[in-house]
């Protein structure tokens, strides 16, 4: 566990609005330090839709945060949240655990604004449109999950794909496909963790980074972006990240950390 870093969670700023995808430990205060970093769209009150990449924990522990604390705060509008079967009772379970809270907030001295969230659950295509973006949802394959997505985000100036956790996958290659920028999660090959076969969950669950250094080339990204690096147990600087994508890859690649704009 790294302190400097926060769970999963990537914001696709267009225009004035934030699109959210994931919400791992910390989201709402990260929100909160990029806008104060001068990016409004992000201020938590703002983040009114959200997607979801499957429910592994450190993807969805900030959830119940990334639902109470901006409507106390400000957020009077309807949270959307899309995502795979089992959002709906995720949701449910959390609006549940806190139903003394909402009932308090609601109906006693501060007469707080009504709490909605609507847990929408997706299958593969197009999943959600507005005037500036349109968001299509691809199968990854992330080991024992029945469920897990990639989404790409066509906004007016790029094309934005993110993996989401996945191993090597053609759905993802031809989501991208010269996409100007691709998010991908990776593990660097000589990570370990204390497990009976780490070897091989990490081969049906995540990425190596030559595996990331194939895809890319096949991709051919404008820029790739590495995100969500599971190195287990193991310490590894951002020069050995690039260093080993760099053995199959040549194209412009950079190491995410929290509260970088792209």
């Amino acid at each position: 566990m790294d302190p400097d870093r926060s769970g999963p969670a990537t914001a696709i700023v267009v225009g004035e609005t934030a699109y959210l995808i994931d919400f791992g430990p910390g989201v709402v205060r990260r929100a909160a330090a990029a806008a104060a970093k001068g990016f409004p769209a992000v201020r938590p009150e703002n983040l009114k839709t959200a997607f979801l990449t499957h429910l592994h924990s450190d993807h969805t522990v900030g959830y119940p945060d990334l639902i109470f604390t901006p409507w106390v705060m400000a957020r009077k509008d309807t949270l959307n949240v899309y995502g795979p079967k089992g959002l709906k009772a995720m949701t449910d379970h959390i609006l549940a655990a806190w139903q003394e809270d909402i009932n308090i907030r609601t109906k006693g001295l501060e007469q707080r604004w009504p709490l909605r969230v609507a847990a929408h659950e997706i299958k593969p295509g197009v999943v959600y449109s507005d005037s500036q973006v349109r968001v299509t949802a691809f199968p990854v394959p992330h080991g024992e999950w029945d469920e897990a997505y990639g989404y790409r985000f066509d906004t007016p100036d790029r094309v934005i794909v993110i993996s989401g956790d996945t191993r090597p996958s053609p759905e993802l290659v031809k989501a991208c496909k010269r996409c100007d920028i691709l998010i991908h999660e990776v593990y660097p090959m000589g990570s370990r963790a204390t497990m009976p076969d780490w070897p091989k969950y990490r081969a049906q669950y995540h990425t190596s980074t030559q595996e990331l250094a194939e895809i890319a080339s096949q991709s051919q990204p404008g820029l790739l972006i590495v995100y969500h690096r599971t190195g287990g147990l193991s310490n590894f600087s951002d020069e050995q990240y690039l260093k080993e994508i760099g053995q199959g890859y040549s194209g412009k690649v950079v190491i995410g950390h929290d509260l970088e704009v792209y």
